[in-house]
């Protein structure tokens, strides 16, 4: 009781603005896998592989908020890199990537 009273204003600021949602279903929804998956990551071998890990999986994360498809995003960037130019290689980040036109057939 004294912790729903003590914070009774934010407990009931969507009552003044129909914009802000009665819940977080949805932001709880998304950090889930991540939240699981935590100790799992714990045991990622070194250092290094951890790190590894880190950026693929924040390139995937930063795929989907972008609308694309994280297994064409990665397969069509993996594709380019090797030819890509040093300084064009920011280009090739989730935000900036625009499908290099090719087919994307298994």
């Amino acid at each position: 009781m004294d912790y729903s009273l003590n914070r009774w204003v934010a407990l009931t600021r969507y009552l003044n603005d129909p914009a802000l949602p009665i819940d977080n279903n949805h932001d709880e929804q998304q950090i889930r896998p991540w939240a699981t998956g935590r100790k799992n990551w714990l045991f990622a071998g070194t250092l290094l592989a951890g790190q590894r890990a880190a950026v693929i999986m924040s390139l995937i994360q930063t795929a989907k908020l972008n609308a694309h498809d994280p297994f064409g995003y990665l397969r069509d960037v993996m594709s380019r890199f090797p030819t890509q130019r040093a300084r064009d290689v920011a280009d090739l980040l989730p935000h900036r990537w625009r499908a290099c036109g090719l087919a994307m057939t298994d």
